[in-house]
């Protein structure tokens, strides 16, 4: 069986949990999972879901991204790129319309240097980013003008 690096994710886990002074009752309740499921995600024995480390994070107030990279669920740069967008996404000074220009821009310049865009965030179902608006349209680079 090849190795699926989900100790690493339990040791995280953990060490998360304890920083935010909850039991592993309390998280699992947090969380909305059984105690001895989180238990054995936190002891390498189980590679939860991407919905239940979204589910976890949230508890622990943590990013979800994160707990992708270390379950071997995104890579690195797509947790970067994922937290780009998170924060154009979230930013109040600009509109909705701006947030999808600079998105567009932002997705522009990746392709030109050779980066695809990261799928969808893969606990998210909806199809809607963060702010609720549809997520193929706030990520999707319109075609060139030329």
């Amino acid at each position: 069986m090849a190795s699926l690096n989900v100790g690493n994710l339990g040791e995280y886990l953990r060490e998360q949990r304890r920083h935010a002074q909850l039991s592993l009752r309390q998280l699992a309740d947090a969380a909305g999972v059984s105690n001895p499921y989180l238990s054995q995600i936190e002891r390498g024995l189980r590679k939860p879901s991407a919905e239940v480390l979204q589910q976890v994070a949230k508890a622990l107030r943590i990013s979800a991204e994160t707990l992708y990279v270390r379950a071997g669920i995104l890579d690195e740069r797509e947790r970067e790129e994922l937290e780009t967008r998170a924060v154009i996404l979230a930013d109040p000074s600009i509109n909705e319309r701006q947030k999808n220009v600079l998105l567009q821009i932002y997705d522009s310049f990746r392709k030109e240097n050779g980066f695809e865009t990261v799928p969808e965030d893969p606990g998210d179902e909806s199809g809607l980013s963060a702010d609720g608006t549809d997520a193929d349209t706030a990520s999707k680079p319109s075609p060139p003008s030329h």
